[in-house]
């Protein structure tokens, strides 16, 4: 009974001593690096994603405050040739310049119908700004509106 014992005790080959009981300091220093392009390539990714949600926020509030201005033009803002405005709205600057509507080529046609008719078309340009001058950025917005040419000839 005292031989079966002793065989079945396990013993480390003679050819790898110490083999199986860690890592490596060459393995270690190959899986922080893997780890630290993994993680690197992560954050950039994020900082992407942050960068185009900020500007995709940017973008629609300006589109929204070109929409609300442009609603104003007639009402608060006169809607005469010659006119030009500007203003502020939180963090965005904003400038409106209106003047006499000038088709482009084939487009003539549009300005010669609205002469005809008794029709004034205005062209109305608005620019809408935000953030600091180095990294200041700049949508334009542009709208065509009809009013009556005799609108202040009185009867």
């Amino acid at each position: 009974m005292k031989k079966a014992r002793l065989m079945s005790v396990r013993r480390p080959s003679p050819g790898l001593p110490g083999r199986g009981r860690g890592f490596t300091l060459l393995e270690l220093l190959l899986a922080f690096v893997v780890f630290a392009l993994s993680f690197a390539t992560v954050l950039e990714i994020l900082s992407g994603s942050m960068r185009n949600t900020v500007r995709a926020r940017h973008d629609s509030e300006a589109a929204l405050t070109a929409q609300s201005l442009m609603d104003q033009v007639g009402l608060e803002i006169p809607l005469e040739a010659g006119t030009s405005a500007n203003g502020e709205f939180d963090e965005y600057e904003w400038e409106i310049d209106i003047f006499n509507y000038s088709a482009p080529g084939e487009n003539a046609r549009s300005v010669e119908l609205a002469e005809l008719t008794g029709i004034e078309l205005l062209e109305v340009d608005l620019a809408i700004s935000w953030g600091d001058p180095p990294r200041q950025q700049t949508r334009y917005f542009s709208t065509i509106r009809a009013v009556l040419a005799n609108r202040g000839a009185q009867p």
